[in-house]
């Protein structure tokens, strides 16, 4: 069984940048994906990561901001989501409606 497109959704800014989300359900949870769920939020330019949220595989949960990465502790989709657009408001410098 393959995974099942949850989530999809993609935004650029009037600058150039470009948000996007998406998330997968996962046929089984696994040591790396307890949650059963692979998931991709990114933001940033042309060629230009700036923050992403992503759980690939041999990586398990992490984020990416600014060229550093480190451990995200993954809680629910909701926080996953909202510590995301948190991150992005931070480097914009302006709240996202």
């Amino acid at each position: 069984m393959k995974a099942t497109l949850i989530f999809r959704d993609k935004f650029v800014f009037a600058d150039g940048a470009i948000l996007e989300m998406v998330l997968w359900r996962l046929p089984s949870k696994s040591i790396e994906r307890p949650h059963a769920l692979k998931y991709r939020l990114h933001y940033g330019r042309a060629g230009e990561t700036l923050v992403r949220y992503d759980n690939e595989a041999g990586k398990g949960d992490h984020r990416h901001i600014n060229g550093l990465e480190e451990p995200y502790q993954f809680v629910d989709v909701e926080t996953l989501q909202a510590d995301f657009i948190r991150d992005v408001e931070g480097i914009r410098g302006e709240r996202l409606e």
